[in-house]
C-alpha cells in the first residue's frame, strides 16, 4: 500500500466526522511554510524573489503548533523555500509527530544526508523529495548542475536509516512522458515508497511563465504516463485524482481543501494564488469569496490549473460524499487497474519533443547583493 493503514483510517475517519457534522469546507492537509529561503533558483517558482528581509524570515515552532492546532487537519505537508535551511525544524516536526500528525516535509533533499541525524524514523514522518524527473531534466529544472546526484544520496540514507521517504515530481511544457516514466522505475528501484506526480501551476511569482502546461497538454501528457503503468509503481494520491490528470474525471477545484499558513498568515484562497491574508483559519473560510475562485468561476488564474493541491481534496470529498464515490474509490483501491490503453502507448511510442527552449533562470531579487544572498540561502 501506498502509505500505511493506519494513515489511510485516521484520514478516513476524520473526513467521516467531518462529513457527519454536516462541514462543507474543511481542510484536508494543512499547507505550512515555516520559511521561503531556498537553497535553489528553480525557474518554475518565485519564492526565492521576496526581499531578503522577508527571505530571513520564519515561523517559530510555536506558530507551526498553534496553526496546525488551529486547522485540526491529521495531515501537514511542509513546503517552502527548503525546510531543512530553518535551524528549528527538527523541533518543528518532533512536535507534530508528538501530536500524531502525518506529516510530509518537502524537500530539495541537497541537506538532506548531512541533517538526517536530527531526525527520527516514524510513520508519521515521511520526507517528501521534490525530484522533477531524471538527472538531466531534474538538473534543467532546478537550474543546478548535480542537483539529482545529491538528491539521490539523500534519498537513499534516508531510506537506508528507516525513514519513510516518497517523491514529488512536477512536470513542465516540454516533459518527455518516457523519461517520466523511466524515472518512476529508478524512484521504486531507489526504495521511495511512493510518488506525487503534478502539472506545473502558472502563478504570477514564477519567473518562467513560458512552459506551463494547458489542460488539454497536461491530459495528454499523463494519459501517456500513468496508462499501461508498472504493477510495482505505487502513488501517493488518490487513484481518482490521477484518473482526473489522465482525463477520465472531471474535478473542480477545492481551494479550502489544502489551506496555507505561512509567515504572512492564512493565504487566500489557496497556496499558488495570493489574494490577502487572515489571520485566523475561521477567518480564512469565512471572508474568502470561495466563488470567485476554480475553473468553473471563469477567473483566468484559475483556468487551466489542475494541480494535486486544489484537486486532490475534491477527489476525497468525492469518495465519502455519495455511495457511487464510495464504491468507485473502493474499486479502485481493491482492484487496482494498470489502466491498459493502446492509444496511450502509440503516444509514448509517437511522444517528440515539441520545442527545446530553455528555462528561465530566476534572478536575485532587486538590490540583494550576493554575500546577502550567500546568507538568506544558508551557503
Amino acid at each position: 500500500m501506498a502509505v500505511p493503514v493506519s494513515q489511510a483510517w485516521t484520514v478516513a475517519t476524520y473526513v467521516l466526522k467531518q462529513k457527519l457534522m454536516g462541514r462543507k469546507k474543511y481542510p484536508l492537509v494543512l499547507m505550512l511554510e515555516p520559511l521561503f529561503r531556498c537553497n535553489l533558483a528553480c525557474a518554475g517558482c518565485g519564492k526565492i524573489q521576496y526581499p531578503a528581509h522577508i527571505l530571513k524570515s520564519e515561523l517559530s515552532p510555536e506558530d507551526c503548533f498553534k496553526a496546525v492546532e488551529e486547522c485540526g487537519t491529521p495531515m501537514v505537508s511542509i513546503p517552502g523555500g527548503e525546510p531543512l535551511l530553518h535551524p528549528q525544524m527538527p523541533e518543528i516536526v518532533a512536535g507534530l509527530v508528538a501530536r500524531k500528525k502525518y506529516v510530509y516535509m518537502c524537500t530539495n533533499a541537497l541537506l538532506l544526508k548531512e541533517k538526517l541525524h536530527l531526525f527520527k524514523p516514524s510513520k508519521y514522518l515521511s520526507f517528501s523529495v521534490h525530484v522533477d524527473g531524471q538527472r538531466e531534466h531534474h538538473d534543467f529544472s532546478v537550474c543546478r548542475e548535480g542537483g539529482y546526484d545529491i538528491a539521490m544520496e539523500g534519498v537513499r540514507a534516508a531510506v537506508a536509516a528507516g525513514f519513510r521517504v516518497t517523491t514529488n515530481t512536477t512536470l513542465f511544457d516540454g516533459a518527455d512522458p518516457n523519461s517520466v516514466r523511466a524515472h518512476f522505475d529508478e524512484m521504486m528501484a531507489a526504495g521511495v515508497e511512493s510518488m506525487m506526480v503534478s502539472p506545473g501551476y502558472t502563478y504570477d511569482k514564477a519567473p518562467d511563465q513560458n512552459h506551463f502546461l494547458g489542460k488539454a497538454k497536461s491530459r495528454r501528457m499523463f494519459r501517456a504516463i500513468l496508462s499501461n503503468r508498472k504493477k510495482e509503481w505505487q502513488f501517493n494520491t488518490h487513484p481518482l485524482f490521477s484518473e482526473f490528470l489522465m482525463g477520465k474525471q472531471n474535478f473542480e477545484c477545492t481551494p479550502w481543501g489544502m489551506p496555507t499558513f505561512s509567515i504572512f498568515g492564512w493565504q487566500k484562497p489557496c497556496y499558488l494564488l495570493q489574494d490577502g491574508y487572515a489571520d485566523t483559519f475561521q477567518e480564512l473560510l469565512d471572508s474568502t469569496k470561495w466563488e470567485n475562485y476554480g475553473a468553473k468561476s471563469g477567473n483566468p488564474q484559475c483556468a487551466n490549473c489542475m494541480v494535486h493541491s486544489g484537486h486532490e481534496a475534491s477527489a476525497v470529498d468525492y469518495n465519502f460524499s455519495s455511495l457511487k464515490g464510495l464504491l468507485t474509490t473502493a474499486k479502485r483501491y481493491m482492484f487496482a487497474s494498470l489502466y491498459p490503453d493502446e492509444g496511450a502507448q502509440k503516444l509514448l511510442n509517437e511522444w517528440r519533443p515539441e520545442h527545446e527552449s530553455p528555462l528561465i533562470q530566476i534572478q536575485a531579487p532587486v538590490g540583494t547583493t550576493k554575500t546577502e544572498l550567500q546568507s538568506i540561502s544558508g551557503d
